[in-house]
């Protein structure tokens, strides 16, 4: 069975930024067991990460929005950040302030 595009798409995105996302894992993971601790970094490195993140969603969904496929493009949006998600589980929080510090 052939893969589909946004695995293809979270691959080749990692394949060319693993640096970057190899420097962030245990970023993340430390922001995971001590937000305190890691905050700063995490917010810091996170916003890189993002940035990349963001323009391979751009690249994967940009076609498909202007097609007859624009109403599956926010489902294929969806399952492309779900596979980012199984690596980064705390991603979506990059950037968001607390108001309990």
């Amino acid at each position: 069975m052939a893969t589909p595009k946004y695995k293809k798409f979270y691959e080749l995105m990692t394949a060319e930024n693993q640096k970057l996302f190899d420097e962030f894992q245990p970023i993340h993971d430390g922001f995971v067991e001590n937000n305190d601790q890691w905050a700063e970094q995490f917010h810091r490195v996170g916003r890189d990460v993002m940035d990349v993140m963001r323009d391979w969603e751009r690249r994967l969904c940009s076609g498909m929005e202007r097609g007859t496929n624009a109403v599956y493009s926010h489902q294929v949006s969806d399952k492309f950040w779900q596979e980012i998600k199984k690596r980064f589980s705390h991603i979506e929080m990059v950037g968001l302030k607390s108001n309990f510090d």
